[in-house]
């Protein structure tokens, strides 16, 4: 389903589906960039579980990735995609 932009010229979105955990630095790039709280930062913990960060767990946390928080407020601009140094992201056009 393509978009057009003020101008009149085709866009298609691409909407973010998936962040990969083993990939993500946990920068927060991706996260300052939109205005749409489509993702949050978590932590995994020892066992590779996501967890949510608490002040007091920041010790048990191995690592901090950024997690989908709310998919359908992606607009697909790919304002995410631009930034992220990792290239963790998965990006898909609408279904027709």
């Amino acid at each position: 389903m393509s978009q057009s932009a003020r101008d009149g010229r085709l866009w298609q979105p691409e909407y973010l589906v998936a962040i990969d955990p083993g990939k993500c630095i946990g920068c927060g790039r991706c996260f300052k960039v939109c205005g749409r709280d489509v993702m949050t930062l978590k932590g995994i913990g020892e066992d590779g579980e996501i967890v949510s960060l608490d002040d007091d767990e920041d010790d048990e946390v191995e690592k901090k990735v950024m997690v989908m928080n709310d998919t359908g407020a992606c607009i697909g601009c790919g304002a995410c995609a631009r930034v992220c140094p990792a290239n963790c992201q998965t990006h898909e056009q609408a279904a027709a």
